[in-house]
């Protein structure tokens, strides 16, 4: 006879998966935001030209015309970041684990991934070459703000004023794009009274083809198309006698090709490395990626700081 009463040491008492479970990765963008500049062949410096404008002064007939300068000025960029990942695995523990193949087939794309996130934080985080705690103004409106709503968090009317605040910086009304964080999108999702907002479940329009795929696009809201990212920057800062105290940097912009608000560089695009070490009996993998980036157009940026510690 045979049951449970005597087969005990024959049941194994754990039983593994032939699977690894990967952990869930949410959308990467930022990358469509950013002016990938191609002439940019050698060394780690780039500088970029401006003009200003031109002005009027009042004349008289008769009079000698003044004559006026215009003002020029020059934007310096710089490859700045250099980052490296890297993993190995020794012999022996190859010769032990029983999930070597899946483990070591997912070094290099998660290796990847992890780059790739830092060049997303990274660029969401050039708000802060903002003045931090000031204002910003552009033409006598705020380009920095906390938001406006009871404890910090994001109102129907930041949307209108990062929108005016665009206009009186001249940026084009195209292309409007908001990157909030995900509690703004519950602060959102949660109101009883929202008004004019339209949902866009097919992502008609620029959205469309102007913006890309994969992306968390939620509403439009007063022009801008809203997008949640969890890579936004923190930012704890008084501005206008208001304070964050879970600050996160909204962003806000227009996504026209010719006024996208940051450039960059490449100078090594994610680049796979791999070896064996003799002397310390292991496989080592690494890749690295070298780039810059930079706040190129500062009356394209509106950012409006707000708490997310009211969910």
């Amino acid at each position: 006879m045979m049951d449970t009463s005597n087969s005990g040491h024959l049941i194994r008492s754990e039983v593994w998966s032939g699977q690894l479970k990967e952990i869930l990765e949410d959308d990467l963008n930022a990358q469509q935001w950013i002016d990938w500049m191609t002439e940019f062949p050698d060394g780690s410096q780039f500088t970029i030209p401006s003009i200003g404008q031109a002005q009027v002064d009042d004349y008289d007939e008769n009079e000698s015309v003044q004559y006026r300068s215009i003002d020029t000025g020059e934007f310096v960029f710089t490859i700045d970041n250099y980052k490296a990942s890297g993993i190995y695995i020794t012999n022996k523990n190859k010769q032990d684990l029983f999930y070597f193949n899946q483990l070591v087939s997912s070094f290099v794309p998660k290796q990847e991934r992890a780059l790739q996130v830092a060049v997303e934080t990274n660029i969401l985080g050039l708000q802060s070459q903002q003045t931090a705690s000031g204002l910003n103004n552009i033409n006598g409106a705020p380009h920095r703000f906390v938001a406006g709503g009871t404890n910090e968090v994001m109102e129907l009317a930041d949307f209108a004023k990062a929108k005016y605040s665009l206009k009186k910086a001249n940026v084009p009304m195209t292309n409007l794009v908001a990157i909030v964080d995900p509690s703004v999108e519950y602060t959102f999702d949660t109101l009883t009274n929202l008004t004019n907002v339209s949902n866009n479940p097919r992502w008609e329009g620029i959205i469309e083809t102007g913006i890309g795929t994969g992306m968390t696009f939620i509403k439009n809201i007063y022009g801008f198309d809203v997008y949640t990212s969890n890579y936004l920057a923190d930012a704890n800062e008084t501005i206008d006698s208001v304070t964050t105290a879970a600050g996160k940097a909204n962003l806000f912009f227009s996504a026209a090709p010719d006024v996208l608000p940051f450039k960059g560089a490449w100078r090594q695009l994610p680049t796979v490395d791999s070896s064996y070490n003799k002397d310390k009996q292991r496989d080592e993998y690494i890749v690295t990626g070298r780039w810059g980036s930079k706040l190129y157009r500062p009356e394209n940026l509106v950012v409006c700081l707000s708490d997310t510690d009211q969910v």
